[in-house]
Order: C-alpha cells, then sequence, then structure tokens
C-alpha cells in the first residue's frame, strides 16, 4: 500500500509537507507508521497547481525513492502551491515500476492519486475499460489499478457539470460504487481498498473506503486550521486543509476519517465529512 498527502489553502511551500514535518510524507517513505512494511519506495510523485499560468496541474514523477532524489528535495525547498498532491508508492498486484505507474495521475485540470486495490484487478481490468468513454480510456497510459480507477472517475467527473467540491465528491463516490459492482459481478466480489485523492485545483474530495468485511479501511487523517510549526514562515493563516494517509507531526489537531467516510474540501471552508454511497442514493434509487 501507498502513502499520500493533499493540501489545499494559501500557497505553501513543497517542503512544509515532503520533508520538514517530523513525519513528513519523505519519512513515510522509509518508515511508514501505519503499514505492516515500512517502506514506500517504488517511485513517488507530486502534481501542484500554478493558477496565475494554468489552470492545468503541473506533475513531477520519477520511478527513484522519494528519500533519494535530489531533483525533489531542492524543488521541494523553493516551490511552492496552494494545491499540492503528493505521493510516494509501494507497488502492488505486480504492477511495474516505471513511471507510467507512478501517482499522482492527471486529466486535464484534475490530479488523482491512490492507495489500495481494486479486488481482483487482472479479471475485471478489460470490464473497467470497457465501461468508460473513448475520452477515459484514451487516459490510461500505465498498467496500475489505480489509473484504471482514475478512468472510471474521469469518467464520472464527465458525465457531470463539475463546479463545486461536493460535485467532484459525488463523482468519486459514484466511481467508487461503479468499481465495486464491476468486482463484484466479474472479479469474484474480492474486497476493494479505495483511499483515493482527487482535486481541481480549487476544490478536492478525498475517500477513505473498503467493502472488506474482515479489515478497516487503509489509514486516513485531516487536518485544518493554524498549520504545525514548521510551516509559520508561510503565514497560512486559519484557511489550510491538509488530508494524509499518515499524521505528519504529533500535534493534537490531526482527526481521523472514519471508515467509509469522503472528505470534502472548498476553500475558505472547513472539511465536510459524508458517507460513502450518500451522494448518489437518489440517482441509483
Amino acid at each position: 500500500m501507498c502513502r499520500f498527502t493533499l493540501y489545499l489553502g494559501p500557497p505553501l511551500r513543497l517542503s512544509s509537507l515532503l520533508l520538514d514535518p517530523s513525519h513528513s510524507l519523505i519519512r513515510q517513505s522509509t518508515h511508514s507508521y501505519e503499514r505492516e512494511e515500512p517502506l514506500n519506495g517504488d517511485g513517488f510523485g507530486v502534481g501542484w497547481y500554478t493558477p496565475e499560468f494554468s489552470e492545468e496541474p503541473a506533475v513531477f514523477r520519477s520511478i527513484t525513492p522519494a528519500w533519494n532524489n535530489r531533483n525533489l528535495h531542492n524543488l521541494a525547498r523553493v516551490m511552492s502551491s496552494s494545491c499540492i498532491l503528493a505521493h510516494v508508492r509501494a507497488a502492488t498486484q505486480s504492477s511495474g515500476v516505471n513511471e507510467a505507474n507512478c501517482h499522482p495521475f492527471r486529466f486535464g485540470k484534475y490530479v488523482c492519486m491512490h492507495n489500495g486495490d481494486v479486488g481482483n484487478f487482472r479479471k475485471v481490468r478489460r470490464k473497467l475499460l470497457d465501461s468508460v468513454c473513448d475520452e477515459a480510456f484514451s487516459n490510461v497510459y500505465g498498467s496500475t489499478d489505480s489509473e484504471h480507477f482514475f478512468a472510471v472517475l474521469i469518467d464520472e467527473l464527465l458525465k457531470r457539470r463539475v463546479v463545486t467540491a461536493m460535485d467532484i465528491a459525488a463523482a468519486l463516490d459514484g466511481a467508487i460504487q461503479r468499481v465495486v459492482d464491476i468486482v463484484n459481478t466479474y472479479g469474484d466480489g474480492e474486497p476493494s481498498y479505495l483511499n483515493v485523492a482527487v482535486a481541481d485545483g480549487q476544490n478536492a474530495a478525498v475517500s477513505r473506503y473498503s467493502n472488506d468485511p474482515d479489515f478497516v479501511p487503509e489509514t486516513l487523517y485531516y487536518y485544518s486550521g493554524e498549520l504545525y510549526e514548521c510551516c509559520a514562515q508561510d503565514r497560512l493563516g486559519s484557511e489550510a486543509v491538509l488530508v494524509s494517509s499518515e499524521r505528519l507531526t504529533e500535534d493534537t489537531g490531526w482527526q481521523t476519517v472514519p471508515p467509509n467516510h469522503l472528505v470534502v474540501i472548498s476553500r475558505k471552508q472547513a472539511p465536510l465529512l459524508i458517507p460513502c454511497g450518500e451522494l448518489n442514493r437518489e440517482r441509483a434509487a
């Protein structure tokens, strides 16, 4: 399983997420606290937005371990953004270690990353692709279950008039239910683990989801308001929101995302927690 962190708020240096905290994402790439296997060394990626230049984000990915990439360390010290998604990868389901398989993935103005597994992916891979439109299909460049899930999410986003964070959350919620239905029908009902983050630069939604009756979903936490001490020089005020697989610091402000819930984030608003399945209940009926 992987580890990821999402930030939305006033401009923040990448190092305040990746390098400086006591349990930064780079530290999680070598010493994850909440996984049986502490290493996440099968590549990394960072997506960030610079709206003064383009509404489409930049993405930097590499197959080298995050802890050993000098370019990442140098860029993180001097780059800032008001929306950042960062991911360290532990390859699963025998997917290859190559740049196309590193998260986050991008489509237009959207960035997406995943921690978990699509149940019985090898058996349902073709069914997943058969279910999406040509535009979503053409955005799959690698072999991971994560990018195939993103194709379903793209398909959900393209079906909707996406304006608000709630619209993004509804698309994510719909993609989860579609993938679970496909696995139940064609993949022998194997459990899926779908901690997924998606953002458009102004809004974001993150899921903590599993349909495994014997295990809770992978860990997920959120933090809002005045950030930890090492961010003091960034002068963030009270509008910052973080969602992370593991707490980046020992600060007591971190809160656990309940199992099978979505965190919905928009600028200058407190994070909203919604049960998975809630946003598409009427549509399903």
